[in-house]
């Protein structure tokens, strides 16, 4: 028998059918197709195969003890809205494979059927799998995106990540990304990923810190209708969207201890389980972590895994921050602006000299975050360019105190300089947690946890 080219996008599939020559047959040929499947000998079997795990693809006679073969696909859909189901029928019931497919049916064979058909038609359901899984990962990354689109800037320090980047993109390996918060820990994620040969499939991005503690599980894994309450329909977890390409799981340190032994099992394993399912199943994901957390301490405290950190770190990136680059800052003003203005001359200055000496001279505690929303501010006020220091938010415009806090910022600690980022954007925003915990890329759990630490300190001192 020829053997037939394993799928790189396996199906859980659901055979269901009352002879025994074709369950034993499916039983064979379907795993050397590549797809896993269980065989049940009528649909009531069926059934019950479908309260216990979700599927991918049912395969379903219609004419079957028990319970019917349009009955079974009905509660598929019920359970899990994205499957899709085949039937099988013969000539003689066209009518009723016809009524299948107004009940959600993908398509339909007669019987006898070709394997090569199945194996077409298989083929067919994969493909609009991993369409409907780039749609979702396109879907999830618009709303997800911010920042520059691209890492920006030629300084020495940026080209050492770049040749890092080169270095490590075209392997299967896991990276840890570090860097302070909105210093473009996800820009490098984004740059791995399209270097890599995994660039036409999936990039798909989620802030740990981000999500109740509740749904993170349900967000990376998926889960059964009913699995728990609010779960009122079938969902695909992220790692399932991810399929063939990256995820890459920011602020991985703000991952709660009960799921870091989870990530552990699948990075592992490779394979994951829905919530409520009672069966794993393979999923082809690279995975990449960032974080502005120090995770040895972290783990020094017990409050995060030391065998997940040596599992995530097998390749690590150091981005630095902008104030260590202040020489990309001209680049990435520009970048900027363009991008709040798009069809700006090339030729008109965008910026005075003095405004650029003052945007050079900050240390960006905010890092290039904290920039954009400096340049977007000034493009609001900016009625004809270029920019000035007027444009620039009011902190810039006092040249003393911006040159004081930058010669008291240099011997700051990396908490000090968090805690004034923290502070300017409280001033901001008038005291605002939930706004101020959006613009800085953290939790609003986060937020008050340094906020509290900062307060402690304060009464130690």
């Amino acid at each position: 028998m020829k053997k037939t080219e394993k799928s790189d996008n396996p199906l859980k599939i659901l055979f269901a059918d009352d002879e025994e020559s074709l369950q034993e047959l499916m039983s064979l040929e379907i795993p050397r197709m590549g797809h896993e499947v269980t065989v049940c000998p009528d649909g009531l079997t069926a059934e019950a195969a479908l309260q216990r795990n979700t599927y991918d693809c049912l395969l379903v006679d219609l004419d079957m003890p028990g319970l019917s073969g349009i009955a079974v696909i009905e509660r598929a859909l019920t359970l899990s809205p994205e499957a899709e189901a085949i039937v099988l029928t013969g000539k003689s019931s066209l009518e009723s494979a016809v009524a299948a497919l107004r009940h959600g049916a993908f398509d339909y064979l007669t019987k006898p059927c070709k394997l090569q058909d199945l194996e077409k038609l298989l083929k067919r359901v994969v493909e609009k799998r991993e369409m409907n899984n780039k749609y979702r990962a396109l879907k999830h990354q618009l709303q997800q995106a911010e920042g520059t689109p691209q890492l920006v800037g030629s300084s020495d320090a940026l080209q050492k990540v770049r040749d890092r980047i080169a270095k490590v993109a075209p392997t299967n390996s896991t990276v840890l990304i570090r860097g302070e918060t909105g210093s473009g820990k996800e820009l490098v994620a984004r740059a791995v990923h399209e270097q890599s040969l995994r660039s036409q499939k999936p990039f798909v991005a989620i802030n740990c810190g981000s999500l109740p503690v509740n749904l993170i599980e349900s967000e990376l894994f998926g889960h059964r209708k009913g699995s728990y309450t609010g779960a009122d329909e079938h969902r695909v977890g992220l790692f399932e969207v991810a399929h063939g390409g990256t995820i890459f799981l920011d602020e991985i340190g703000e991952l709660p201890k009960s799921l870091q032994a989870t990530l552990l099992r699948v990075l592992e394993s490779g394979e994951i389980r829905r919530l409520g399912d009672n069966e794993s199943f393979e999923v082809d994901v690279r995975v990449l972590c960032a974080t502005h957390c120090a995770l040895e301490e972290m783990v020094t405290e017990e409050t995060f895994r030391q065998d997940l950190m040596f599992r995530i770190n097998t390749f690590e990136i150091m981005l630095p921050p902008l104030r260590d680059r202040a020489e990309d800052i001209p680049q990435i003003a520009e970048h900027l602006y363009r991008r709040f203005h798009a069809g700006t001359s090339p030729d008109k200055p965008l910026f005075t000299p003095e405004a650029m000496k003052y945007l050079q001279s900050q240390s960006w505690p905010g890092n290039v975050r904290e920039l954009a929303n400096a340049i977007e501010h000034a493009t609001i006020l900016c009625d004809q360019l270029p920019i000035t220091v007027d444009h620039l938010p009011q902190r810039f415009n006092r040249s003393q105190v911006a040159t004081a806090q930058s010669d008291k910022r240099s011997a700051m600690t990396l908490q000090n300089l968090e805690m004034v980022a923290i502070q300017e954007a409280l001033d901001r925003y008038e005291g605002n947690k939930p706004a101020v915990a959006e613009e800085l890329g953290i939790s609003l759990k986060t937020l008050y946890n340094k906020i509290n630490q900062a307060a402690k300190l304060d009464k130690s001192a």
